[in-house]
């Protein structure tokens, strides 16, 4: 645990998904592992599960990829009773300069929150809880003015008017997704101004048309490659993103425009329902 209290004091500034990341806060998995099933992916691991001393090798790697990147990491302690804790993201997210603690549609995820509201209580970090239920960060994609808001299990309707009312000044857009997909990060993510990455089977024509009325550059993830998470890369900015090795088509097509790919092993994470992006909250994004 980060025990620097002036690292976590600085303001949060979040803008966009892909400005350059300076500070983002990620959870070791020590105690991870899939016991009550909470999502289709952890259906299909049930029996294999996940051996810890691989996932921790995945972890500590991407962490020292993010740091030699130039990235502040600052790290929850894990506690043993929570075992999807490694997924940062879901917890809470930032748009703007506002830290929001997220409001967990699963009652065992809700301590996780707890354990985040401690840490940024006990470091003088100030934050908005939102009590509504309920909104997960993974539903949450920020691009400037623009906010994209997954409608899913886990994020209703309710939770995104409410937020709508706290951001007049943003335009909030939620998107339908399908049962299967756990959150819209899952199958829909932002990684330039003009350019996204999507699973469309996730979504109705109508919310993929509103989507290629916003970009330009639309990249398709076949559904062998969203089961792998392949939208779920993590944006450090420069147009440089973190992915996973086993997603060949969509890095190559990341390359082909232009972006450039760092491939990090996360196979064992990933068994949970989750990758890149899930495992970091970012707290400051710099233009």
């Amino acid at each position: 645990m980060q025990t620097n209290s002036k690292i976590w004091t600085e303001k949060v500034s979040c803008e966009t998904e892909y400005d350059q990341l300076q500070k983002v806060i990620v959870c070791s998995p020590a105690y991870m592992k899939i016991g009550k099933i909470i999502n289709e992916t952890q259906k299909h691991y049930e029996s294999e599960n996940i051996d810890v001393s691989i996932a921790m090798a995945q972890h500590e790697a991407f962490v020292q990829t993010l740091k030699n990147q130039h990235i502040q990491v600052l790290e929850l302690s894990p506690n043993p009773d929570l075992y999807e804790q490694v997924f940062t993201r879901d917890i809470g997210f930032c748009i703007g300069e506002t830290f929001y603690t997220s409001s967990m549609q699963r009652q065992i995820r809700v301590p996780e929150v707890n354990e985040l509201k401690k840490q940024l209580d006990h470091q003088k970090t100030p934050f908005q809880s939102i009590d509504i239920s309920s909104i997960e960060g993974g539903d949450v994609i920020i691009d400037g003015q623009t906010i994209w808001i997954g409608v899913s299990e886990r994020t209703t309707i309710e939770a995104i008017n409410m937020l709508e009312k706290e951001l007049p000044n943003h335009q909030i857009i939620p998107l339908t997704i399908s049962d299967q997909i756990l959150h819209l990060d899952c199958a829909f993510n932002c990684i330039s101004s003009n350019t996204v990455l999507i699973y469309p089977h996730a979504f109705t024509e109508k919310d993929l048309e509103k989507i290629k009325q916003h970009y330009d550059v639309i990249i398709e993830v076949s559904k062998d490659e969203q089961f792998t998470l392949g939208t779920n890369v993590l944006s450090i900015g420069n147009n440089t993103v973190i992915s996973l090795p086993e997603n060949k088509v969509v890095n190559h097509a990341l390359q082909t425009h232009g972006f450039s790919v760092i491939e990090v092993p996360f196979s064992e994470i990933i068994k949970s329902g989750g990758s890149f992006r899930c495992c970091t909250l970012p707290m400051r994004r710099d233009k």
